[in-house]
């Protein structure tokens, strides 16, 4: 009597190994959108109590200690400040731009700044640490 054995060959894969890059790759890519920050420009806010957060498209002005001008993350001369920046909002006057200036530099320097909102009519926000 002649018994036939089926001895077919079955592939298989195995999804534990797979499972672990996964959770790496997941890790990895958390840790990292942590670090991504949209603002480069690196300078310690002034600090206040209360804070606002805008979750709407907005213009960013940064300052560095240097009085150096940036329009997202673009460097500007403060004499072209106004120009460039009625052409990154165009028409759109209910667009926030949010002002970020280092906590010692001068007064006034934040004061010429703000000035290019109130003649232009624009909502400028100034951004700040939380205590």
């Amino acid at each position: 009597m002649a018994i036939k054995r089926n001895k077919r060959f079955h592939a298989e894969v195995h999804a534990s190994s797979m499972s672990d890059i996964m959770f790496f790759l997941l890790l990895f890519f958390l840790i990292i959108s942590t670090l991504a920050n949209p603002n480069v420009i690196k300078m310690t806010l002034p600090k206040s109590k209360v804070n606002e957060k805008t979750n709407k498209q907005h213009v960013s002005i940064s300052v560095t200690e240097e009085k150096q001008y940036f329009i997202d993350k673009q460097p500007v001369a403060f004499e072209e400040l106004e120009k460039e920046l009625l052409a990154k909002v165009g028409n759109d006057k209910e667009q926030t731009v949010v002002v970020r200036i280092p906590f010692n530099l001068q007064v006034q320097d934040l004061v010429d700044v703000l000035q290019i909102g109130v003649k232009n009519n624009m909502k400028f926000v100034i951004a700040t640490n939380p205590k």
